[in-house]
């Protein structure tokens, strides 16, 4: 949260070059506060698993937020009952008429389909348009951050030599970045992905805010969508590397184990979580960024 300090207080300007949210006296006075919309469009076979890891980072903030849970519309799940998608679940033909504070688009299991072979694919194309107008900023995951990059931004992707699997050391590049206040300089943070984005196709909207130049891109921040692209995973739980090690090794598939998760390699140990502070630390700030510049009005957003 920000704090409000003297006008011209020396400190302020420091701070301020710091990227501390700096709060001056006539905006603090002029300050109004609701419940934050938020929803979250769930693309993984695994729902309840996914939404919990999602609602146990948003729900850490102190500030009310109304999360609701949305799935594409022209879309039968195999993991998931139907009657827990009616309970739980609105479609985001449901939605697509309300305006929401922040969104975020999760990643999904179809990484070896180009895109306009995704069955809904054409809707991804309506929801990804949508945010431009109903959505005050977006943060897009994984599979849905490739998506959105190639749709807003014409970047190319490509399929790496091998799997990115593992905790790997990032570097964060973009320090002014309010997204990214307090983080560390090289936090650890969980990569399972098949595909990198070809720098070079990167436009001048988009800004790298954590890199990582083994495997690739982390989190871009865009300056025209309000929205932030990452490519990796800081949602992820103790076990959901480990489970999907799992589950390649049942499958036959000669998946190595991820790197740098279990206690000096050995796979019956317990998986440590050496990302979570770094999870809950960019969540609040981008929450905190999103309270901060929101219209009080939830009508005038995408106005």
């Amino acid at each position: 949260m920000p704090i409000r300090i003297p006008d011209n207080l020396p400190a302020r300007k420091t701070l301020e070059e710091e990227g501390v949210n700096v709060m001056d006296s006539s905006r603090a006075a002029r300050q109004d506060i609701r419940p934050l919309e938020f929803g979250l469009l769930n693309l993984m076979p695994n729902k309840e698993r996914t939404e919990t890891q999602f609602a146990r980072l948003i729900g850490a903030t102190p500030l009310q937020i109304n999360l609701s849970l949305v799935r594409v519309t022209d879309h039968q799940s195999k993991n998931t009952p139907e009657d827990y998608l009616n309970t739980f679940y609105q479609t985001w033909e449901e939605v697509k008429e309300r305006k929401f504070d922040g969104f975020i688009v999760t990643g999904a299991p179809i990484a070896n389909l180009p895109f306009e072979e995704v069955r809904y694919w054409p809707e991804m194309l309506e929801i990804m348009e949508w945010t431009r107008t109903n959505v005050h900023h977006t943060m897009f995951i994984c599979w849905g951050a490739q998506a959105a990059l190639h749709h807003f931004h014409g970047a190319r992707r490509y399929r790496m030599d091998k799997k990115a699997f593992g905790v790997f050391r990032h570097k964060v590049v973009g320090t002014r970045s309010p997204y990214l206040r307090g983080m560390s300089d090289s936090p650890m943070i969980p990569v399972s992905r098949y595909n990198d984005i070809d720098r070079t196709s990167l436009g001048p909207n988009l800004e790298v805010l954590i890199d990582q130049p083994d495997i690739g891109l982390c989190m871009l921040g865009d300056r025209n969508e309000r929205a932030v692209y990452f490519l990796n995973h800081l949602e992820y739980d103790n076990r959901s590397l480990a489970d999907e090690y799992e589950r390649d090794k049942a499958a036959g598939l000669d998946t190595p184990p991820p790197e740098n998760l279990f206690p000096n390699g050995d796979t019956s140990a317990i998986p440590e979580n050496r990302w979570r502070s770094h999870a809950h630390l960019l969540f609040q700030n981008w929450i905190n960024e999103i309270y901060q510049t929101t219209p009080f009005e939830l009508e005038k957003i995408g106005s």
